[in-house]
């Protein structure tokens, strides 16, 4: 089954590789690599296709693991999957071709608890059969677990291994881990693989524990923390519940200790033999019920012949209807084309299903599509189907696979609203088809131009921003992260209320500062005008040195300049907007000559600085200079703003304290179209802590 396209594959339906192979579509996706299905165009044969991304494809370690997945072409045998070559994409991306599996995973049947331990008992059988063949060439798998274990068509006695060393992730979890010291999952990885020691006996226990997890529906929770994976490790699995013999065998199996292992795969096939009967481990045969069944029907066809010379039969030629086995159908739209195709039991359940899907759609599906066949799986089969068809209209684009009792869905909806109202229509039990969903939120694509408009309207403590640009666009998964000040974290979680229906299935991350409603509000009555010429440098009064974060401690001193270049002149006017709720002026731009840059400060190095925060020792010398001290309980976020313009901002002094309130209201009245006086704005931040 293939997932819809996304436009960062690797590959995309209708690549062809190396003049061989075309993309059909994709199986799966993870951390370093992707599954594609394909078609040789010379033998017409369906192949799977495992790719590494760009980033892995130029690693050694990687290519090593890839190389000795492909070194397996020399096992022919019908429990492991086939390996056919290893190759480079024209782009440099290497592959790895192999069979293509067609069935369920024993993780799918586990989850979806279709499978009872006499399967599992083939299953373990079929596999051990693998690991025979593997074992003897000297591999060893160091990662089997339920969904690297495929049943072929789904029959337990058809279980294929697959994957034998690709990574797929590098995260914790049911994901493989590759590296120096350990590969495997940490689910079902033998104790001694955390260590980096892994041999045959570890995939005896793997297999085990795998047995363990599909016995009881669910995969291990071993933690996680390395602790708590090393503790969950170190203790005997928990076998109570399975029936026997299947807790003897997973109690073998999955011994702690190596040497309590089964020593070969021989030896367990050995005792699995005395449990299950020859039967039960290959194809059903026909039972001479069936040879008689057969003479009987040629006895008819016998009888019916003379019957046919005689002309007794004549108009009820209608040839019978194929069995299908198993019952199938697939539908596809909004990939590129749209799909209908599978088995219906007689014409008017055929259209049925068109109709269906073409009110999901808006598109007729082609006429050729389904084949009528016997083997419905359930009487009410084609009507289920039907109506599942039909709900799927919310879906932008969709893949439909049915084989027997047993669907399951993927697709892209516009928005989190309708997948997730979607998501639960479809969760609701009823009828007899078991239905499995995969659904992703768009747009497919999310401009950085659709999310602006929310962040202007919700900005409240000066402008948010995309911290990878306007011009950007985002990817489904893909993270958005906004920066800037707020005035509280209910401004954060409006933010998060806000943009979560629009940016479906991606991450929110929010690195914005929360400032004090006080400093909002004068930020608020600024004009948004660029930094300019000026900065603003912090230090620390007893040891002159910078204090690049702005973070004060008790006790501390903290001293502010402003520095601009030398060649600019203008007037400055600088504040400082408390934590109280009060603004002090510390240089009140109402006189050229108090405040004109080119009598203030000093220069150095091409460099004009203007003290305006004064170390404590400073007071003696001068008693109108401006000192603080970070005191207990004086705690709390301030800010320094300083103006440089062309002329002075007010008609009068303001005074060299005052509040918030009025100098906002004051700010509204005076510089609103006087905005080109200003030549430049600066801000630092004080955060005193305790």
């Amino acid at each position: 089954m293939t997932t819809p396209p996304f436009p960062s594959d690797i590959f995309a339906p209708g690549d062809v590789l190396n003049n061989t192979h075309e993309i059909l579509g994709v199986l799966g996706r993870g951390g370093t690599g992707e599954v594609y299905l394909a078609r040789n165009q010379v033998t017409e044969r369906k192949v799977a296709i495992k790719a590494l991304n760009a980033q892995f494809s130029g690693q050694s370690e990687y290519i090593e693991l890839m190389k000795r997945e492909e070194q397996m072409r020399s096992i022919f045998d019908d429990a492991v999957v086939r390996y056919w070559e290893c190759s480079r994409s024209t782009d440099g991306h290497v592959f790895l071709v192999m069979d293509y599996i067609e069935g369920p995973s024993l993780n799918e049947l586990m989850l979806e608890g279709r499978i009872d331990e006499h399967d599992l008992l083939i299953v373990a059988h079929r596999v051990l059969e693998g690991l025979r063949a593997t074992h003897a060439q000297g591999i060893v798998h160091r990662d089997l677990s339920p969904d690297n274990i495929i049943l072929r068509g789904g029959r337990p006695d058809k279980a294929t291994i697959i994957d034998f060393g690709i990574a797929k992730d590098t995260a914790t979890g049911a994901r493989t881990i590759v590296g120096k010291q350990f590969a495997g999952k940490y689910e079902y990885a033998a104790p001694e693989q955390l260590d980096g020691n892994a041999d045959t006996t570890a995939d005896f226990y793997a297999l085990g524990a795998s047995l363990l997890a599909a016995a009881r529906r669910e995969v291990p929770d071993v933690g996680t923390s390395p602790g708590e994976v090393v503790r969950f490790k170190a203790r005997t699995l928990d076998s109570t519940g399975l029936g026997a013999p299947l807790k003897e065998l997973v109690d073998w199996l999955c011994a702690p200790d190596p040497l309590q292992r089964p020593q070969s795969a021989q030896e367990v096939l050995t005792r699995l033999d005395g449990w299950l009967k020859p039967s039960e481990l290959a194809p059903p045969r026909r039972s001479r019920k069936g040879l008689v069944l057969a003479g009987v029907l040629g006895a008819l066809v016998l009888g019916g012949l003379g019957a046919w010379l005689s002309g007794a039969l004549d108009g009820l030629g209608t040839s019978p209807l194929p069995q299908a086995a198993p019952y199938r159908l697939a539908a596809m739209h909004g990939s590129g084309e749209s799909v209908l195709s599978g088995n219906a039991p007689d014409e008017a359940a055929a259209e049925a299903l068109r109709a269906a899907f073409a009110q999901a759609t808006g598109e007729a599906p082609p006429a050729d599509g389904l084949t009528l066949a016997i083997g419905l799986p359930f009487e009410t089969w084609p009507d289920e189907i039907a109506a599942l068809l039909a709900r799927l209209a919310p879906l932008n684009s969709f893949e439909l696979a049915v084989t027997d009792s047993s669907a399951h869905l993927t697709g892209l909806a516009p928005d989190l609203a309708s997948r997730d109202a979607l998501r639960t229509a479809l969760a609701t039990p009823g009828g007899a088809l078991s239905l499995s969903t995969d659904l992703v939120a768009g747009p497919r694509t999310l401009p950085a131009s659709a999310i602006a408009p929310l962040l202007g309207h919700l900005s409240d403590c000066g402008p948010l921003a995309q911290l990878d640009g306007d011009a950007t666009s985002y990817a489904l998964f893909d993270t958005i992260t906004l920066t800037g000040d707020v005035s509280s974290e209910a401004v954060n979680t409006a933010l998060g209320d806000a943009l979560t229906p629009v940016i479906g299935d991606r991450s929110l991350r929010l690195e914005t500062r929360v400032l004090n409603p006080d400093l909002c509000a004068i930020r608020a009555a600024l004009p948004q005008v660029a930094p300019g010429p000026l900065s603003i440098w912090l230090g620390r009064g007893a040891s002159g040195e910078a204090a690049l974060t702005g973070v004060f401690r008790t006790g501390d001193n903290p001293v502010a300049e402003i520095q601009l270049p030398a060649t600019i002149d203008g007037t400055l006017w600088v504040m400082v907007v408390d934590n109280t709720g009060k603004v002090f002026h510390l240089l009140p731009n109402v006189n050229a000559g108090e405040t004109q840059v080119s009598r203030l400060g000093s220069i150095e190095a091409g460099l004009r600085r203007i003290r305006v925060l004064w170390p404590i020792e400073a007071l003696s010398e001068d008693p109108t200079r401006l000192a603080v001290e970070v005191t207990e309980g004086d705690y709390g976020k301030s800010e320094i703003v300083a103006i440089l313009s062309s002329e002075p901002l007010f008609d009068m002094r303001r005074p060299r304290d005052e509040s918030v309130a009025a100098l906002a209201e004051a700010l509204a009245e005076d510089l609103p179209g006087r905005e080109d006086v200003i030549l430049g704005l600066a801000s630092r931040i004080i955060d005193a802590r305790p």
